[in-house]
């Protein structure tokens, strides 16, 4: 019999150190690598929403020569000076303008630059075109701002440079915002870090654009804006972070084009840098490896995330120690009871020290239930902090696609104002100089400035709006209080928060919503029920589609009831993903940017606080369906009054 109790006691162990394993494995694929992908995705996050600052900041230049396509350097000089960009988003090198100048015009072209004193009083005698090169027609840099530090590229010929004319050529052709290839920037012409600018094509307005070959013909120059990446990223990536993630940013070639080889040639940015050795390197954790892609100025990025070992990305030790004590406990206590058993057999004089001893074991065995009750609340614990985690970066996504939103109305209000000042010194120095203005002049000058107070009237107004939806989305979730409200005012509110991603997406949103279904519920529950909805179908229903369409309906049943649907025209779902739907950490996008939450706090909210039931309809390449059936009042009426 005691060889009985010592093979329990092995068998015990070996099913502790197998629970001990599940669980630092279940550690690694739930937490440690929800830590990594939502590190990885903040990085890509702040760096398209870092360039699609700078990349408005470019609409803004072109919708300044949209207003006049003949602005001079000191306009120019003025008007970035006005944005600001550099002491508000620094991480770029240079604003310029590029001009197309046929060889017939170069000598004309380089004789007034020379004579240019708007800004500087002794002019640009020593100004050139380099390199020299005779062609049909040259872009040459004519404005850069600050010309400080970029004194090279002042009077740069693009068309003598391959990898600049193919950029230019395009963004003629296409009218759209092009990035060149990785390159070095003339600044660093004996060899430095790589580079890359971004253009924007400017048209005479007098002329029509809507064939290549008109775009060719009202070609004027270009607006464009210049990087050193190293320094873009520094401004976009916590030092701290890279401490523990390893970030690498490749060129993929253009978007509709075929992928260049990998090599130092597509290289953008290695957050180790070239000096560093791969010996010199932490180890990356295992399955912590993920990349995404970047469209920026009509070509591909690809940034490849690896994780490094150390604290952040490190197991807690804590709950596999307590696994550890109490299995070694159980273990010992069924040996134990095991060998007491047959010495009470064989010696019954011995009952009543046996039966002390039985007593004895029972305690320890509930002290070892005790145990094992704290860790499960332990790992519960956890679970709540994981969907917490979930909300904050759900709020998160809202907080950046609405300040996105915002550039576009705000830039153009300032760009506008901008325009409009210039409009009134220009009229001022006119009037004094002519002591008098003609009607048609006077005329012109007051539509002129009614159509800029109306742009700034109508972006303002949706900058408005948006501040609007937002606000109330914000307070709704953060409180969690209980109010009247209006159902389509609600929805209208949590869609303003997904336009920025719904347009990227290419997702048309259909909404059939009476205006008299009013609610006296939880709207911060119910926008996270929307927001999760809609969120999913842009993540997993429309994943490898351009477009797609989202149409939510609502209908009153009898007195108290509303059935809501929303439909996709997605990828649908086969029986096994339907099936477990709603289980918590269940995703089909593991490590991709699903943590298999969202759909769990969505049957907790509608089931535990709107009181409502959730039933999910799909097919494979037929769309899905989501059905709620919600009270309008959760609780009885009787009761809430009271």
């Amino acid at each position: 019999m005691r060889g009985r109790g010592y093979l329990a006691f092995f068998v015990g162990i070996c099913l502790t150190a197998w629970t001990c394993f599940f669980v630092m494995e279940e550690q690694q694929k739930q937490q440690v690598r929800a830590s990594f992908q939502r590190d990885a995705e903040k990085v890509a996050r702040d760096t398209q929403s870092r360039l699609a600052i700078y990349f408005d900041t470019l609409h803004g230049m072109k919708g300044m020569y949209a207003v006049n396509d003949r602005i001079d350097r000191l306009h120019f000089h003025r008007f970035v000076n006005e944005l600001k960009v550099e002491r508000r988003y620094p991480g770029f090198q240079a604003l310029q303008f590029v001009r197309l100048v046929p060889e017939a015009e170069l000598p004309a072209f380089v004789e007034r630059v020379k004579r240019d004193n708007s800004i500087e009083p002794q002019a640009y005698p020593d100004f050139r075109v380099h390199p020299a090169s005779r062609r049909p027609v040259h872009y040459i840099i004519e404005y850069t701002e600050p010309l400080k530090g970029n004194e090279s590229a002042f009077g740069l010929d693009l068309s003598a440079l391959s990898p600049h004319l193919k950029a230019l050529e395009l963004g003629r052709d296409s009218g759209e915002i092009v990035a060149t290839i990785p390159i070095t920037l003339v600044q660093d012409a004996s060899g430095g870090e790589p580079g890359f600018v971004a253009r924007a094509p400017v048209y005479r307005n007098d002329m029509p654009r809507e064939t290549t070959a008109q775009r060719r013909e009202a070609l004027v120059g270009f607006v464009a804006i210049v990087f050193r990446v190293n320094t873009l990223m520094r401004e976009v990536i916590d030092p701290t972070l890279l401490e523990h993630l390893h970030v690498r940013i490749e060129d993929a070639g253009l978007l509709n084009g075929r992928p260049p080889e990998p090599g130092d040639d597509t290289l953008l940015y290695d957050s180790d840098g070239k000096a560093e050795t791969h010996q010199e390197r932490a180890e990356v954790v295992p399955g912590l490896v993920t990349s995404t892609a970047l469209p920026v100025g009509q070509r591909n990025w690809i940034i490849k995330f690896e994780g490094r070992s150390g604290t952040r990305y490190g197991r807690s030790q804590l709950p596999v120690l307590l696994i550890g004590a109490v299995g070694v406990i159980i273990s010992a206590l069924i040996a134990a009871l095991l060998v007491a058993n047959r010495r009470e057999s064989a010696a019954r004089h011995g009952l009543e020290f046996s039966l002390k001893e039985l007593e004895l074991q029972k305690n320890n065995v509930e002290l070892a239930r005790g145990d094992l009750a704290r860790v499960v609340a332990t790992l519960k614990q956890a679970q709540t902090n994981l969907q917490t985690s979930e909300k904050m970066a759900s709020l998160g996504a809202l907080v950046a696609g609405v300040a996105h939103e915002l550039n576009t109305p705000i830039g153009n209000s300032l760009l506008t104002a901008s325009a409009l000042g210039d409009m009134v010194r220009d009229f001022e120095r006119r009037l004094k100089a002519d002591g008098g203005l003609k009607r048609s002049t006077l005329e012109m000058h007051m539509a002129e400035a009614r159509k800029a107070c109306d742009i700034m009237t109508n972006s303002l107004t949706r900058a408005a709006d948006l501040i609007t939806s937002f606000k109330q989305v914000a307070v709704d979730q953060a409180s969690g209080q209980r109010r009247r409200f209006r159902l389509d005012e609600v929805l209208h509110d949590t869609l303003a928060t997904f336009a920025a991603q719904l347009r990227r997406a290419g997702c048309a949103v259909t909404v059939n919503v009476p205006a008299d279904i009013v609610f006296d519920s939880y709207p911060g529950s119910l926008s996270q029920v929307f927001s999760n909805l809609i969120g999913n179908a842009l993540l997993h229903g429309f994943d490898g589609r351009e477009c797609g369409a989202i149409t939510i309906n609502a209908r009153r049943e009898g007195n108290d009831l509303v059935v809501l649907e929303l439909k996709d025209d997605g990828v649908g779902m086969n029986d096994v993903v339907l099936h477990k739907i709603f289980d918590p950490f269940f995703t089909t996008k593991m490590g991709q940017g699903g943590s298999g939450l969202g759909m769990n706090i969505v049957y907790n909210i509608v089931t535990s606080v709107l009181k409502g039931t959730i039933r999910v309809d799909s097919m494979p390449a037929a769309g899905t369906v989501v059905t709620l059936v919600l009270p309008l009042w959760p609780e009885e009426q009787a009761a809430y009054a009271a």
